[in-house]
């Protein structure tokens, strides 16, 4: 089959590139690259498929339609006219459109999203607040046309209904955990689950399951989409059974409504054989039988000073559980103050870079074997 072939650019929280690189070559694009906010390599039609369905940590994959220099709005709409939109946009299609500008000529972002749902309309596009979503950047007068082909972002996996406290997304924590050197053959526990997304995506590794396989994706709307030649595609990528495990996968909070939710989750995804959820407050937890494995923690941060002078005594007790109790088991903690990870007397390496979460910047803290 002769398709075409794209740049693709695969999104996730910048500071976690090195791992989405890491996963995306594992899948078997070995020439991607890093860059910021994410990772580009080329690909076809297939690709586009395959990744939207396989790779865990991409926040959405987009599909770059042109790239040119501009520095006027006329410019700009008669180049738009040459980018060949009529690949994703049929006679139907609701379309709508962002654009931002930076350090550019043309610096009003709404006309030139304007400029290019007018070029969408010219091949059938019906400009809408949902539906297929068209991206235009422009930086230091080059402007790059792309379509996102993912739709709803890809932590959006289909099985979570249930959301205690502010978790991290199912795609920030597929990269946490490899950044942990996670890679679905040792236990894993999480002692403050909230919904258990730590627990559930580590289970889905161990367990060989796409985290795509119950969704739908934006791709499907496109006007040159043809199921006939996707439908083989996703079965092949799709087709792995699960892989049997004799690890477990476990989580325990404080919180009943937490453990709850997290057993919801995990049964909505297939995994309620592979999971465990308790309910136990940090002092109470025990090292789970079988061998040493990966403790991974999203404990609450505080954002104020008192609230982060009270949260030390739950770091404390932490720190002290995990001496004490689980000699062999490394450690990955998310926390956006420094001062809360040191609080825990924990031996940690040297801790990973600032990224986005919850409108705080966070970073990993890991140890080595305690």
């Amino acid at each position: 089959m002769n398709q075409p072939r794209f740049d693709l650019f695969a999104s996730c929280p910048p500071g976690l590139e090195p791992w989405l690189l890491e996963e995306v070559q594992a899948h078997g694009w070995s020439r991607a690259q890093e860059t910021r906010g994410g990772v580009t390599w080329q690909g076809t039609w297939a690709d586009v498929w395959r990744a939207n369905l396989l790779l865990r940590g991409a926040s959405r994959v987009l599909l770059r339609l042109g790239s040119f220099r501009t520095t006027s709005l006329a410019d700009l709409e008669m180049k738009l006219a040459e980018v060949p939109l009529g690949l994703v946009i049929g006679g139907d299609s609701r379309v709508r459109a962002e654009a931002t500008c930076k350090k550019s000529k043309i610096y009003h972002s709404g006309a030139a999203a304007e400029r290019l749902l007018k070029a969408a309309g010219k091949v059938g596009g019906i400009a809408a607040k949902e539906g297929l979503t068209l991206f235009l950047r422009l930086d230091n007068n080059q402007c790059t046309v792309s379509v996102d082909t993912s739709g709803d972002l890809l932590h959006k996996r289909g099985f979570k209904e249930d959301v205690a406290g502010a978790p991290v997304r199912e795609t920030m924590a597929a990269l946490l955990l490899r950044a942990c050197g996670y890679s679905g053959d040792e236990p894993v526990f999480d002692p403050m689950c909230g919904s258990g997304t730590f627990v559930t995506e580590a289970a889905e590794v161990a367990a060989g399951l796409a985290p795509g396989r119950a969704r739908s994706f934006a791709f499907e709307q496109f006007a040159s989409f043809e199921y006939e030649i996707y439908s083989p595609i996703r079965e092949r990528a799709l087709a792995k059974a699960k892989r049997e495990t004799g690890l477990s996968f476990l989580g325990s909070d404080r919180a009943a409504g937490a453990v709850k939710a997290s057993q919801e989750n995990a049964e909505r995804a297939g995994l309620s054989d592979l999971t465990q959820f308790a309910k136990h407050a940090v002092s109470e937890v025990t090292r789970p039988d079988g061998p040493a494995g990966l403790v991974i923690v999203n404990p609450p941060y505080g954002t104020r000073l008192s609230d982060r002078k009270e949260l030390a005594a739950l770091y404390k007790a932490f720190g002290a559980v995990m001496r004490e109790r689980f000699a062999g088991w490394r450690v990955g903690l998310l926390t956006s103050h420094d001062d809360l990870a040191k609080a825990t007397g924990l031996k940690w390496e040297r801790p990973g870079p600032w990224m986005p979460h919850g409108g705080l910047k966070v970073r990993l803290w890991q140890t080595g074997a305690l």
